[in-house]
């Protein structure tokens, strides 16, 4: 049966012919690799955190500071990474997560329907933002059978907001992620240094723009009066949510819907009770924020206080082994964001898919070396603050 960490056979075995990989396999290679190849701007904006970025940097090195003890003896030889959620099984833990200018990162700017691509060449189901390039319909057809979440930034506009979720939901997606901490952006100073916001320049709004709802807004059709349509869209964007507000978003869909951007133990739990599908334990990667503690040491409060609510994590994962790491400290699933953006950008959904493939491999590979043949194994050895 083949494994994840097969991968690296592959690689091997092109490298006996000449061949080197396209994408680098590694964090460091690949984020240089994309510093040389994207426009200042978008690597600005996909590079950049709030303030000195200091939550940004804390969120990657802090997984540094959790450490893991294998175990021997034990058979290994076949791996399981398999997960539930929401009654379904995912072949991964590994989902992409949302990133608001996907849709800039492929020369072709369909960088949305290239991270589908992506996601049904790996099986790593993909939470689409609400900012895209492409409609979010025309992203799910890409998806076809391939599993996908939506992310909702929730607008003033109730009507606008219905009819997001339910555009989402008549599309196929399988949960509704609503984003809290994004009602007003945070400050970051690479993108106010340059004076460059892709939304007010009237980058990834297709959702927007093709929407009816946000339509019966204007006087003239988006593409008569682009300038107005922007507008209108900074005028609606960023609803204050409060738990208040619960019963209202689970009025809207059907679908599960999962809390991003809970940190405290007490939201977890407030959560929960608010009857919250899922948590989405996050820190929006340092995006929003400074100051900050990392989400990764965050994570074991929250997972205890949801119970058995599962959560859902990221922010700063760039490795396999940060994935595995997330895992034993209690994430159902874990999302990463940067890694998979660089790829784009190098090599369009094939380099997506090879960083992707890469940290599956590193998990994969992981897990077999240290014997935890199963996520289950992997929670119950768990990991240790060294």
């Amino acid at each position: 049966m083949p494994h994840y960490g097969d991968f690296q056979n592959a690689i091997y075995g092109a490298g006996l012919a000449g061949m080197l990989p396209k994408v680098p396999t590694d964090f460091a290679t690949l984020e240089a690799r994309a510093t040389a190849a994207m426009t200042p701007s978008l690597l600005n904006y996909v590079q950049g955190g709030c303030g000195d970025e200091l939550t940004q940097r804390r969120n990657a090195e802090a997984f540094g500071h959790w450490g893991m003890v294998p175990r021997m003896m034990v058979d290994s030889a076949a791996r399981d990474l398999s997960v539930e959620l929401f009654g379904q099984r995912y072949p991964t833990p590994l989902f992409m997560a949302p990133i608001g200018v996907t849709g800039l990162c492929t020369q072709d700017q369909h960088g949305d329907l290239a991270a589908a691509r992506a996601s049904v060449a790996t099986g790593v189901p993909l939470c689409l933002s609400t900012l895209t390039n492409d409609p979010l319909e025309a992203v799910a057809q890409t998806l076809g059978e391939q599993p996908g979440f939506f992310q909702l930034y929730t607008p003033k506009d109730e009507a606008l907001a219905a009819s997001l979720v339910r555009r989402a939901e008549a599309a196929g997606y399988r949960a509704i992620v609503v984003t809290l901490d994004t009602w007003v952006t945070g400050w970051r100073p690479r993108d106010l240094n340059t004076a460059n916001f892709p939304q007010l320049r009237g980058h990834v709004l297709s959702n927007y723009f093709s929407d009816p709802a946000f339509r019966q807004l204007l006087d003239k059709p988006p593409q008569e009066d682009p300038a107005a349509a922007v507008r209108a869209w900074a005028k609606t964007f960023g609803r204050v949510l409060t738990w208040a507000d619960m019963p209202w978003l689970k009025s809207l869909t059907k679908l599960p819907i999962v809390l991003k951007g809970i940190c405290h133990p007490d939201d977890a739990r407030r959560a929960v009770d608010a009857g919250a599908d899922a948590i989405y334990c996050s820190n929006h990667g340092g995006r929003q924020a400074n100051g900050g503690i990392a989400a990764i040491d965050m994570l074991p409060a929250v997972v205890q206080a949801a119970g058995s609510v599962p959560v859902l994590f990221d922010s700063g994962v760039r490795s396999g082994t940060d994935v595995v790491k997330a895992l034993a400290l209690g994430a159902r699933m874990v999302g990463v964001g940067r890694p998979y953006a660089y790829g784009l950008a190098l090599d369009g959904a094939d380099g997506a898919a090879h960083v992707l493939r890469c940290l599956l491999a590193e998990a994969d590979l992981l897990m077999a070396v240290n014997g935890w043949p199963t996520v289950a194994a992997v929670r119950e050895a768990g990991a240790v603050r060294v």
